[in-house]
């Protein structure tokens, strides 16, 4: 086996086996692909917890879907994985988790978009909300498109979150950083409100970060279509939704 593919079937697994570790993922909810360097993907098999996936459990497909095994067949979101390769040839690895924060905020339709940790700001932007999409259909990859191309993390209503990356690591620490941002926002909120960085800060950030680095910050304060067109969501509404999701989680850890 050449030493490329040895190496991405190994840290696929290893991803997988983090997915689960860190409670992102239950049952056989979840899936990861990587981009390989004959331009194939590999892809996790359908029906199986992260936690025990191993190499022999890996699919590998053209990039148009075509099995080129006949051991498994492929997770049933191989179609969103697929439509993001196509849009994203920067892109080298795919993963999509149902972390419990995130998919709380995708859950009560409620976007990461505000700038409120300096972290988040320069490493992904603003994490927004796709429109509800049946999982496993087209569907998917037409509430993606308004975002795909621009955002690296994309909360999807409820169904979960996506995160992509230059390689297998780097998705998947986009997927800890977007649970860690819903997780402070959800406290900040429960202790009076999360305070976003006001314009200033942020351009201050903007320019301590293209010093340092040279490059500009990949974020967008407020990158919903249609926001002004949303209803507002009042304190008490908001206050509801977060009683609401506090009692979910609550009662799931009983």
């Amino acid at each position: 086996m050449p030493e490329e593919k040895y190496d991405i079937r190994r840290e696929l697994v290893a991803v997988c086996h983090r997915l689960e570790e860190k409670g992102f993922v239950t049952a056989a909810e979840g899936n990861v692909t990587a981009r390989m360097g004959n331009g194939n993907i590999l892809c996790t098999r359908h029906g199986i917890n992260k936690g025990r996936v191993t190499e022999d459990d890996l699919i590998e497909v053209t990039p148009h879907g075509e099995l080129l095994t006949n051991r498994h067949q492929p997770s049933t979101e191989l179609k969103m994985h697929l439509f993001i390769y196509d849009q994203r040839p920067d892109v080298k690895a795919v993963v999509h988790a149902h972390p419990v924060y995130a998919t709380g905020f995708a859950t009560a339709r409620i976007p990461l978009t505000d700038c409120v940790l300096p972290e988040i700001v320069v490493g992904l932007g603003s994490i927004p909300l796709a429109e509800y999409a049946t999982p496993s259909t087209d569907e998917v990859a037409v509430s993606l498109s308004l975002y795909i191309r621009g955002r690296d993390a994309v909360l999807l209503a409820n169904h979960g979150v996506v995160t992509i990356g230059g390689d297998l690591w780097d998705a998947y620490w986009k997927m800890e950083q977007v649970e860690r941002a819903a997780q402070v926002t959800f406290i900040a909120h429960l202790l009076g409100g999360e305070k976003p960085l006001t314009g200033k800060q942020i351009e201050k950030l903007r320019a301590a970060y293209t010093e340092t680095y040279g490059k500009d910050i990949p974020f967008t304060i407020h990158d919903q279509p249609g926001e002004s067109q949303r209803p507002h969501i009042g304190t008490g509404e908001m206050d509801r939704r977060f009683r609401e999701l506090l009692k979910n989680i609550l009662q799931g850890s009983q």
